[in-house]
C-alpha cells in the first residue's frame, strides 16, 4: 500500500458526522486503478487501521481516506503536518 497521506482534522470531522446522522451523500474517489469513481451511499464507519483512515459505506465498499476526491461536494482537505490534530 502507498504511504497513506493524513486527511484533515475537520474533513475527518466531517466524515464522521455524515456518519452519525446517517445521510446520504456522493462520494468521489480514485479506485485501486487510480480510475475516478462516484457513488451515492451512507458512510456507515469511519475507522483507523494499519496507520491509515477507512471510510466503510453501506454498500459494504471500503474506501482509504487519502483516495477520496469529495464528499457531500466537498474536496478532501490534507493534513499540514501528521501533529496537526494533536
Amino acid at each position: 500500500m502507498p504511504s497513506y497521506r493524513l486527511i484533515a482534522c475537520g474533513f475527518h470531522d466531517e466524515l464522521e458526522a455524515l456518519a452519525t446522522l446517517r445521510q446520504p451523500c456522493q462520494i468521489v474517489y480514485r479506485d485501486g486503478n487510480g480510475a475516478t469513481q462516484s457513488v451515492g451511499s451512507r458512510i456507515v464507519d469511519v475507522y483507523a487501521q494499519g496507520g491509515a483512515d477507512f471510510i466503510k459505506l453501506q454498500t459494504g465498499a471500503i474506501i482509504r481516506a487519502d483516495h477520496l476526491l469529495s464528499v457531500d461536494g466537498k474536496a478532501i482537505a490534507f493534513a499540514d503536518s501528521p501533529d496537526s490534530c494533536a
